[in-house]
C-alpha cells in the first residue's frame, strides 16, 4: 500500500514537472528566437522553429525528470531533518550540476543533428553567456513552479485557481464532508510533556497525517491547536471510501511509528475522529490573509460528533446519513450509538461507531 501509493506521488510529480519544464523551455526558446537573432552560434534562417522546440522539449524532459527526483527526496527524506537555508544550498548546487551536465549533453546533441557550433569543452559553463541566461531562467520558471506547489499545498488542490479567477468571491453552495480529528488526551499529554514537547509532538502527528492526505484525495482546511480539520468534495470522499480509510491509514502509521513516539516522548499518541457531510457555503474571506471559508451547519455538526467519541468511549463515529451514502464494502465493524443529542442542535444526530 505505502509503496504504490509512493509511485502515484512520484508519477504526479513526474509529469506535472515533464509537462511544466518542456512548456517554459520551448516558451524560451520562442522568446530567444524570435527576439534576440544569431548569439553564440544561434542562426534563425540555418534552423527552423520545429527543431529548436524540440530542443526545448527535450531539455525540459532532462531537467523535468531530475527536478522531479530531487524535489521528491527532498520533501520525503531530507527537508524535515534539516534548516531551509541548508535546503536551499544544497539544492542550488545540486541544480548548477544538473543544469551543467544537461546543457553539456544537449549542446552535444544540437552539435551532432543540428550542425551548430556550441563550445561546451572543459569549463565552458563559467564563460557562456547563453548557459548563465538558461541559469537565470531557471530560477524564475522553479520560482514560479515552487509558488504553484505552495498555493496547491496551502490552498488546497486546485483551489489556487479558483481564487485567481474570483470563483469564491461571492459565496458558493457546495456539498462537503469534514473530519474533525483530535489528539485523545490531549490535556493530560500536555501537562506530562510541558508545552515545548507537547508542541514537537502535535509537529509529528501532523507530519504524519500529511503523508496519508493524498493518497486519500484529502485536503486539510485548518489546524486547531492538536486539532486538524479535513475536508473533502463529496466526489472524492465517498469514492473507495476515502473519508473512513484515512483515520485508519493514518492509525496505522502512529503504530509503524510507535518506538520512535515511545522513545522521543514516552507514549504512544492516539487519535478520535467525527465525520460529517452535507450543504454549506464556500467563500473567500480576508484581505491580509486570504483564505476560502466554509460555513454552515455542517462543520458545527461534525465538531460535535467528534466530541461524543470519549462520551461512548469511541474513536470514530459518524452520522447515519453520511454512512448511507458510503454503502462500505470493507470489513469495518460498523456499530449503532443510537439518536443522540448534540449541543447547540434541537434535532437528534442518529451516530455510527466504525472500526476495523
Amino acid at each position: 500500500m505505502l509503496l504504490s501509493y509512493l509511485i502515484k506521488k512520484i508519477l504526479r510529480l513526474f509529469s506535472s514537472a515533464v509537462l511544466f519544464w518542456s512548456v517554459a523551455f520551448c516558451l524560451f526558446i520562442i522568446i530567444r528566437y524570435y527576439a534576440l537573432g544569431a548569439e553564440e552560434g544561434i542562426d534563425n534562417a540555418a534552423v527552423p522553429i520545429g527543431d529548436w522546440l524540440r530542443i526545448g522539449v527535450i531539455f525540459g524532459s532532462i531537467i523535468g525528470v531530475f527536478y522531479t527526483i530531487i524535489e521528491f527526496i527532498f520533501d520525503n527524506y531530507l527537508s524535515k531533518h534539516m534548516p531551509l537555508w541548508l535546503v536551499l544550498i544544497q539544492k542550488s548546487f545540486i541544480y548548477l550540476g544538473v543544469l551543467i551536465w544537461s546543457t553539456s549533453k544537449v549542446f552535444a546533441f544540437m552539435e551532432t543533428e543540428l550542425h551548430l557550433n556550441y563550445l561546451h569543452q572543459g569549463d565552458w559553463w563559467q564563460t557562456s553567456k547563453i548557459f548563465w541566461v538558461i541559469v537565470g531562467y531557471f530560477i524564475l520558471a522553479s520560482l514560479i513552479f515552487s509558488f504553484i506547489k505552495i498555493a496547491n499545498e496551502n490552498f488546497g488542490r486546485g483551489v489556487f485557481l479558483k481564487l485567481l479567477f474570483g470563483i469564491y468571491r461571492k459565496p458558493r453552495e457546495e456539498q462537503r464532508i469534514f473530519m474533525f480529528l483530535d489528539l485523545k488526551s490531549s490535556t493530560k499529554i500536555a501537562e506530562k510533556l510541558g508545552h515545548f514537547k507537547y508542541s514537537q509532538l502535535i509537529q509529528d502527528c501532523f507530519f504524519d497525517l500529511n503523508r496519508v492526505l493524498a493518497k486519500y484525495d484529502a485536503d486539510i482546511y485548518q489546524y486547531v491547536g492538536d486539532e486538524a480539520v479535513i475536508h473533502w468534495t463529496f466526489k472524492n470522499g465517498l469514492r473507495n471510501e476515502n473519508c473512513v480509510k484515512i483515520f485508519f491509514a493514518f492509525e496505522k502509521r502512529l503504530k509503524r511509528n510507535r518506538k520512535r513516539y515511545i522513545h522521543k516522548y514516552g507514549l504512544e499518541p492516539s487519535f478520535k475522529a467525527g465525520v460529517h457531510g452535507g450543504e454549506l457555503i464556500a467563500t473567500e474571506v480576508g484581505a491580509v490573509k486570504k483564505e476560502i471559508a466554509f460555513h454552515g451547519d455542517v462543520i458545527n455538526t461534525t465538531a460535535r460528533i467528534q466530541e461524543k467519541c470519549n462520551e461512548f468511549g469511541e474513536s470514530f463515529l459518524i452520522s447515519k446519513d453520511l454512512l448511507q451514502l458510503l454503502k462500505l464494502k470493507s470489513n469495518y465493524k460498523v456499530k449503532s450509538i443510537g439518536s443522540i443529542s448534540l449541543k447547540g442542535k434541537t434535532e437528534k444526530v442518529i451516530l455510527y461507531s466504525i472500526d476495523n
